[in-house]
C-alpha cells in the first residue's frame, strides 16, 4: 500500500511519513534547547569561578572570534539558499550550496580546534577552574554538533548525487537545514553571553 501524496505541498511535506519525520525533528530539537539552556545555566553559574586561573580577557582573541561568527552565520544563509534551490528543483544549485555550507563550517570548526589548542598552550586547559570547565564543556558540545552536521550533510550529498530530489532526499534536506540554522541560533548565544560579555567584563 502506497503512502498517500499531497501535490500541492512543498516536496518534503508531500507524504505523511514526512510529515511526522519532521515534526520528529521538531521535537528532537526541543530536547537539544533543553541541553544547551543547561549547559548555559552551568555556565552563568560558573563563569566568575576562576580559581585564580586565566579570566575572560585572558583567553579571548577578539579577531578570531569575530571570524568564527562570520563563517557559521554565512553558512546559515547558504543553507537557506540550499534550501530555496531544493524549492526550485535544482538539484544542481541544492548541491552547490550545500557544499558551500559545509567547506564554511568546515572553517568554522577549524578555527574553534585552533581556539581549544591556544587554551591549551596558555594553561587554560578545563582542570584549570570551574570557569573553564563549564567553556569546555559548552563550547565542545556545540562543537561536536557542528562537526556531526558536516558528516551528516555529506553523507546526504552523496545520496542527492545518486538518487536525485526525491520526497525522501527533499526531507532529509528539510531537516538538516533546521539542524544547521539551530547551531547558528546556539552559536548567536554563545556569542552573546560568552565572547561579548567577556570583552567588556
Amino acid at each position: 500500500m502506497s503512502a498517500s501524496v499531497n501535490t500541492s505541498l512543498p516536496l518534503e511535506y508531500q507524504t505523511e511519513q514526512n510529515r511526522f519525520n519532521i515534526l520528529g525533528f521538531w521535537i528532537f530539537l526541543g530536547a537539544e534547547i533543553v541541553l544547551f539552556a543547561t549547559l548555559f545555566a552551568v555556565y552563568g553559574v560558573l563563569s566568575e569561578r576562576y580559581a585564580g586561573g586565566p579570566t575572560h580577557q585572558d583567553i579571548i582573541i577578539v579577531k578570531e572570534v569575530m571570524i568564527q561568527t562570520f563563517l557559521l552565520l554565512t553558512s546559515s544563509f547558504t543553507c537557506g539558499l540550499a534550501i530555496y534551490e531544493m524549492r526550485r528543483n535544482n538539484v544542481k544549485g541544492l548541491i552547490t550550496w550545500l557544499i558551500i555550507t559545509l567547506l564554511l563550517g568546515a572553517g568554522f570548526l577549524y578555527m574553534e580546534i585552533n581556539e581549544f589548542i591556544h587554551y591549551i598552550h596558555i594553561g587554560a586547559s578545563m582542570q584549570e577552574s570551574a570557569f573553564l570547565s563549564s567553556l569546555w564543556v559548552l563550547l565542545g558540545t556545540h562543537g561536536a554538533h557542528v562537526a556531526f552536521g558536516i558528516i551528516w550533510a555529506t553523507m546526504l550529498i552523496i545520496q542527492l548525487y545518486k538518487r536525485g530530489l526525491t520526497p525522501v532526499t527533499a526531507r532529509k534536506t528539510f531537516i538538516i537545514g533546521l539542524y544547521w540554522h539551530f547551531l547558528d541560533v546556539v552559536w548567536i548565544f554563545i556569542f552573546t553571553f560568552v565572547y561579548l560579555k567577556g570583552m567588556v567584563l
